[in-house]
């Protein structure tokens, strides 16, 4: 305080004024209702940087996230939808939380405590992402919004004892915060009343030139830093191998253009994927701060995505299965390539794979899964 008094009264007015600027802002809005009427709540986070996110909390989904070029020109670089309703409509996964257990569990069954599960099956034979009525088909809780260096938002679901088969009452919250120096970071926490599974992540698929591009996002560099990755089967539930990626079109360790290997018909892999739908062991492995774990550059906008995690794995999709058929952001008719998926989360089907780890939650014990979004342009 001695040192503020001795600052000239027109200093103060400009460092009182810088900060203001330099605020980041949260909105609250309207998403629209559900089939049953009920209103979704939405939160916009903006920072002084243009950089802004919208949260909707049907989902807990990251509906937009607008960047700036190397021009400074504003983009929305994930895929989605405009309404509410049109998330409900149809299960397409486009920027929602997913969980209880993110990806896929083989023949949707696992046991715990000698204890056998069966969950619905919504992939084939398999589980995906929790199943037909997983996090992503939840209506959230706003709990809080917060303006100021960083605006965040804080979302909350309690999934009870059995929800879709899963033991265990399971608290969990979802934060989104965006700061002024471009990260947008999504904090997941769950507790539990009784020995459970969770694996959450978000699951935002990305196009750096625009979720509309005419191209679509196969022209982008990507760069993982991992060895190897986890082959599948002809469901995509890992074999249990952990393959080197060296000499082959899952190497990203130094930065592959995503086209370059979607056509490689003589990987029986791609062949299995139709494209990249694979989960590659990072080297950082578990970390209890975040870490990257990718790195996308759209080489015509200039845009650079950073995600970094405290988890072991990360998922990769690139769009195989996006068939025009459900219609996105602004009436655009979303197909194949034209987003990816970067989701950082443990392995698939770990809880029946001891040697992937652990994906048990003890009463007692809190989850915790952090991951950044940290959003630059190319000098």
């Amino acid at each position: 305080m001695k040192n503020a008094r001795l600052l000239p009264l027109a200093t103060m007015m400009c460092l009182a004024v810088g900060s203001a600027a330099n605020a980041a802002t949260a909105e609250r809005s309207s998403a629209g209702t559900l089939r049953n009427g009920t209103n979704v709540e939405a939160v916009t986070l903006r920072s002084s940087t243009g950089i802004s996110a919208r949260i909707i909390a049907y989902g807990a989904t990251l509906q937009s996230l607008v960047a700036p070029d190397s021009k400074g020109r504003l983009a929305d670089i994930v895929l989605g939808h405009d309404t509410a309703a049109e998330y409900e409509a149809k299960q397409d996964f486009f920027g929602v939380t997913v969980g209880r257990f993110a990806n896929r569990i083989a023949k949707g069954r696992f046991a715990l405590d000698g204890q056998s599960y069966q969950l619905p099956v919504n992939n084939g034979v398999n589980t995906l992402h929790g199943g037909v009525n997983g996090f992503d088909r939840q209506l959230w809780k706003v709990e809080s919004i917060t303006s100021g260096p960083t605006a965040s938002v804080v979302l909350s679901l309690m999934s009870p004892d059995g929800d879709s088969v899963y033991p265990g009452e399971v608290k969990t919250t979802v934060t989104y915060s965006l700061n002024d120096r471009g990260e947008l970071t999504i904090d997941h926490a769950a507790t539990t009343t009784k020995p459970t599974i969770v694996n959450m992540t978000n699951h935002a698929l990305f196009n750096l030139a625009g979720h509309c591009a005419r191209d679509g996002a196969m022209r982008q560099l990507l760069t993982i830093p991992a060895s190897r990755y986890t082959p599948v089967d002809e469901t995509l539930i890992p074999t249990g191998e952990l393959r080197p990626v060296r000499g082959t079109v899952f190497d990203f360790s130094r930065g592959r253009v995503l086209a370059d290997g979607l056509r490689e018909g003589n990987d029986a892999q791609i062949r299995i994927g139709r494209g990249y739908d694979h989960n590659w062991v990072l080297d950082k492995g578990q970390t209890a701060t975040p870490q990257l774990v990718a790195r996308v550059v759209d080489p015509a906008s200039g845009r650079v995505l950073e995600v970094l995690s405290t988890e072991p794995g990360l998922q990769m999709y690139t769009g195989n299965f996006i068939d025009g058929a459900n219609i996105g952001k602004g009436g655009c008719v979303y197909r194949m390539g034209d987003g990816f998926v970067l989701e950082p989360q443990k392995f698939p089907d770990t809880p029946n794979r001891p040697e992937f780890g652990s994906a048990r939650l003890d009463p007692g014990q809190t989850y915790r899964h952090t991951m950044v979004l940290r959003m630059s342009t190319a000098k």
